[in-house]
């Protein structure tokens, strides 16, 4: 479903626009893989985003967004886990600051047919690998700073699985 930004219109017009937007992941062997989809306009890789939706909470509109141009459904965050900005283009090559909160979606099934699967590609990409993809620096940051949390939560869940080492018998 297209929205539009009238919505999400600030008083002034060089104000920036809010919107929402999913980090779409999965578990891997050595880190997190992200879901990268493709810009309708200019094919370069972001994650799905878009307008806020009139009596949806934030994290909700997210969601929403990651159906629609990911095929995506799964676990959502209900705690943004950051924000970016980004300049849109808009027709007649006018452009609109926008922010992004951001919320982390878990992803559980990945379907064939979604709304706008005729309009973009996905790729799943390591986070890391992602982050060098994505053209916002402060979306490069945050998911390269998830990619850096999960190899810690993994190190650390390697710790508390690691066997004790036995202690040799006292003798005496």
């Amino acid at each position: 479903m297209k929205r539009s930004p009238s919505s999400a219109f600030a008083p002034s017009l060089d104000a920036p626009r809010s919107q929402y937007g999913a980090i779409c992941w999965r578990k891997a062997e050595a880190g997190l893989d992200v879901l990268l989809i493709t810009s309708r306009e200019t094919g370069r890789w972001i994650i799905p985003k878009g307008w806020p939706i009139k009596g949806t909470s934030a994290a909700a509109s997210a969601a929403r967004e990651a159906w629609e141009e990911a095929g995506v459904e799964g676990k959502l965050s209900e705690t943004c886990l950051g924000v970016f900005s980004y300049q849109k283009i808009m027709p007649q090559d006018q452009s609109i600051s926008c922010t992004v909160a951001i919320y982390g979606l878990r992803v559980e099934k990945l379907s064939r047919r979604y709304p706008e699967q005729r309009q973009r590609r996905r790729k799943w990409f390591a986070a890391r690998e992602a982050a060098g993809l994505v053209a916002e620096p402060e979306l490069s940051a945050l998911l390269l700073a998830l990619d850096h949390d999960a190899q810690d939560a993994g190190a650390v869940a390697a710790k508390k699985l690691k066997p004790p080492v036995p202690t040799p018998p006292i003798s005496g």
